[in-house]
Order: C-alpha cells, then sequence, then structure tokens
C-alpha cells in the first residue's frame, strides 16, 4: 500500500529546477535532513546514508500527445538502508 506524504507539481525554469536539485546535493552530501515544503504541506526526510538510487527516462503518449519525463527517486526500507547494482554516469 502507497502512502503519499508529499506531492507538488507546477511548471517552473530550469534555473529554479536546477536551484532546488543542488539544495537536495547539499544536504545529501552534509548527511542532513530534507525537507519538502509547499503552502501548508510539509514533510522532512532523513535519508540514509546508502539510499537505491533510481533514474528514469519516460515517453508517454502516441502522436502529437507525446510527453518526455525523466524521474530522479531515492528510495530505502524505512526500518534500513537501501541497496543497488551498477554504476551511473550522468553527463
Amino acid at each position: 500500500m502507497e502512502e503519499v506524504l508529499f506531492k507538488t507539481e507546477r511548471r517552473q525554469s530550469r534555473d529554479e529546477i536546477a536551484t532546488l536539485l543542488r539544495s537536495v546535493a547539499e544536504k545529501l552530501e552534509a548527511g542532513e535532513p530534507i525537507t519538502l515544503s509547499s503552502g501548508d504541506e510539509s514533510v522532512t526526510l532523513d535519508v540514509p546514508a546508502q539510499p537505491t538510487f533510481e533514474v528514469k527516462a519516460e515517453r508517454e503518449g502516441e502522436g502529437t500527445g507525446t510527453e518526455l519525463s525523466v524521474e530522479f527517486e531515492l528510495e530505502w526500507d524505512e526500518h534500513g538502508g537501501g541497496d543497488g547494482d551498477g554504476s551511473l554516469e550522468i553527463s
């Protein structure tokens, strides 16, 4: 069963998105919790030292209704760490 703790979605500039991703990267690097907030909603997550990192690029729809997306996901067991296989490079 899935429980959504926080969700927000809105159109933003690439610069704004890059700033948000940098903030997440800095928190991860420092080993600090990540707090997500928008309006009245807020959640703080303590990411373990080795979560599973998933990167996915998708194409959805057909014809002129095609939408492309890239998703970055950190995942871990709430009562333990994460594990993964292989290595990832992003350039």
